[in-house]
């Protein structure tokens, strides 16, 4: 690849780390052509996954100001750009690999931390930012509920409390 080629790859990776939410790094030995088709398509709109040289990806993130893939970048690896939800593209990577052993993720990076292979395939058994968002709303109705339930139930048992005693006096006398 001739220097001009190669400064336009470094520019349109640069600004794929900039645009990103968060990068997962993977190694993508031994897929096909028809396999990376399938990732790509399971990984959807919003993100990319790119197969390019570890040194242009290297001076790429670092132009973006993303330090510490160096350790990462071994060998032949692929980087997936996930714009929105990248819990939802770690479980995507993660299934695709349980299926497809000949992808391997290496790492990622997001919310301006690096992760390993470990801290990567770790964010994906986090729950989706919808599915966090479905918890606290049940979990609000659930407490708004019991507070209605309590509300209710000062002026119930007042009026039980006040008919007893009617009832008693009523006896009594």
């Amino acid at each position: 690849m001739k220097r001009p080629e190669k400064e336009a790859v470094v520019a349109q990776l640069t600004d794929k780390f900039r645009e990103a939410d968060a990068i997962y790094l993977t190694e993508y030995r031994g897929l096909t052509v028809p396999q990376i088709s399938e990732l790509r398509e399971k990984l959807g709109r919003d993100t990319s996954y790119t197969v390019a040289k570890n040194t242009l990806v290297r001076i790429a993130a670092k132009e973006a100001g993303i330090e510490g893939l160096d350790e990462i970048l071994a060998g032949p690896t692929a980087v997936t750009f996930v714009k929105g939800d990248f819990i939802e593209a770690a479980k995507t990577l993660r299934d695709f690999a349980k299926t497809n052993k000949a992808l391997i993720i290496k790492g990622g990076f997001a919310d301006g931390t690096v992760y390993d292979a470990e801290g990567a395939k770790k964010l994906a058994d986090l729950k989706s930012r919808p599915q966090l968002l479905a918890e606290f709303a049940g979990d609000i109705k659930a407490t708004m509920s019991k507070a209605a339930y309590l509300f209710n139930a000062l002026p119930t048992k007042a009026v039980r409390t006040i008919d007893a005693l009617r009832e008693k006096q009523e006896k009594a006398a």
